[in-house]
């Protein structure tokens, strides 16, 4: 049943924001050096004719959504050129609700054939669906922006019977056997009464990333920011490590591992996590790493809280058996987790947690994680490296629904001079300090962005299309 309270898209405006990295990162097989922000302006307006613009901003971070042997500049391109015709189909979409059952719908139903013509009019290397979800994901987190605004509230308060026509019931169902049941309950019911203004800060220890002195090259950034793990922890007092690994090298992975908890160690840091960014391809890889660790350095393996995704994206083709890491240590589903149908495989197959993005949509990260908090499993929200606006929802996700630690939060690290405009209004969110980041800051309706109060000049619109 409609509500007063429901909108619909009327318009939308998207701005390309390009950024360097000060120093490189390594995701895979591939190295990111550059990035660009799709920031999204998205107009609502409800039955009476009131409107309200709201803002959403995603990376396109390519060699994460997209890895492939294209060149990162045929690949960008193609990223940008879905975002342009993403806008068209958000503007003329034409569909009233709430924002969950907008983008549920608009997931659903659009996106998946926009794919499909965009791939075959490319005549190339298909374009995979976690890429167009990144490309989906500003409009999506625009229109949660827009609803609060217009109805003077905080996104997260619209999460209820008040504002939604349609309970979880019409978006989830239970893995097969669970006593678990979605109708009747709304996402409020799964997120935190009362939002913790503090949040522990996880740090990326990329692949390239120096550990010693002696690692140095000589041509590092001297912009009085550290380059030297010891010097990040000292400066932001650090408490949780994130380590990236190979997956292809064994040797390699454990030494790393190694070298940065003896770092850790010395300088009293409580925890680490590492992430093999899906180059695994069997569990033996993972679980042996562990056994090794745990045989050889005890205090670093029961330093390890997580593992993350260490095996390929498309789950459904690779469809590994994982109980006996996730019997190791928590194991975080994260390119793969696009939605709760894949998550629901997951828990399947031995994944005991989710690691959400916004990335992936403000919409699709609500649903997954009440879905897998009604079934037991462990959350924690990654990072994908974001500056500016689209720190602020990341943040604020891992707020509400509650993580197994804190948030990994890390551009402050590779592009840190990007989000100045933002950190004068938020210096809490873009700067560590004991371990933890701020969220105090934000306040008002929808993200609590205070846009109005950040000196950021954009570069003209690349398309508007609608009101």
């Amino acid at each position: 049943m409609a509500k007063p309270t429901d909108v619909k898209v009327i318009g939308v405006t998207v701005y390309f924001l390009p950024v360097r990295t000060r120093v490189p990162l390594k995701f895979g097989t591939e190295t990111l050096t550059e990035v660009t922000c799709a920031r999204v302006r998205v107009r609502v307006a409800d039955g009476l004719g009131h409107a309200a613009d709201g803002w959403g901003e995603t990376p396109l971070s390519v060699q994460w959504v997209w890895p492939s042997s294209q060149s990162f500049a045929q690949r960008q391109d193609r990223l940008k050129s879905f975002c342009l015709t993403l806008a068209h189909a958000w503007a003329s979409f034409g569909q009233a609700g709430h924002p969950i059952e907008v983008g549920s719908d608009f997931k659903e139903e659009v996106l998946p054939p926009l794919l499909a013509e965009a791939n075959r009019a490319a005549g190339a290397k298909a374009m995979p669906d976690l890429a167009a979800l990144v490309c989906c994901s500003p409009f999506d987190i625009a229109l949660h922006d827009a609803f609060g605004i217009l109805h003077g509230r905080s996104v997260y308060e619209t999460y209820g019977p008040a504002f939604m026509s349609q309970d979880l019931g019409a978006f989830l169902s239970p893995a097969e056997g669970a006593a678990v049941s979605f109708r009747g309950k709304y996402p409020d019911e799964f997120l935190a009464r009362q939002r913790p203004d503090r949040l522990r800060a996880w740090h990326l220890v990329g692949g390239l990333d120096p550990l010693e002195p002696s690692h140095l090259g000589g041509d590092e950034p001297e912009d009085g920011v550290p380059i030297l793990l010891a010097d990040w922890i000292r400066q932001d007092g650090l408490n949780c490590l994130k380590v990236k690994l190979r997956g292809n090298d064994a040797d390699w992975d454990f030494r790393r591992v190694v070298e940065v908890g003896r770092i850790a160690v010395e300088h009293g840091v409580q925890w680490l996590s590492t992430d093999f960014n899906c180059t695994v391809t069997e569990s033996a890889y993972v679980t042996d790493l562990l056994d090794r660790l745990r045989d050889e350095h005890p205090r670093l393996f029961g330093m390890i809280l997580y593992v993350e995704q260490p095996f390929p994206y498309d789950l459904d083709r690779h469809r590994i058996d994982v109980h006996a890491v996730s019997a190791r240590k928590p194991l975080f589903l994260d390119e793969s987790a696009h939605d709760w149908r894949l998550i629901r495989l997951g828990r399947t197959l031995g994944w005991s947690g989710v690691a959400l993005k916004t990335c992936k949509t403000q919409t699709e990260a609500i649903l997954s994680g009440c879905w897998a908090k009604a079934h037991g499993m462990t959350l924690m929200v990654q990072d994908l490296t974001n500056p500016m606006l689209a720190q602020i929802p990341h943040v604020l996700l891992a707020a509400q629904v509650g993580t197994i630690m804190g948030v990994e939060t890390n551009a402050m690290q590779f592009y840190p001079a990007a989000s100045r405009a933002e950190a004068a209004v938020h210096p809490g969110l873009y700067r560590r300090r004991a371990g933890t980041v701020d969220l105090s800051t934000l306040r008002g309706p929808g993200f609590g962005y205070r846009l109005a109060e950040m000196q950021r000049k954009l570069p003209p619109p690349a398309v508007t299309a609608g009101a």
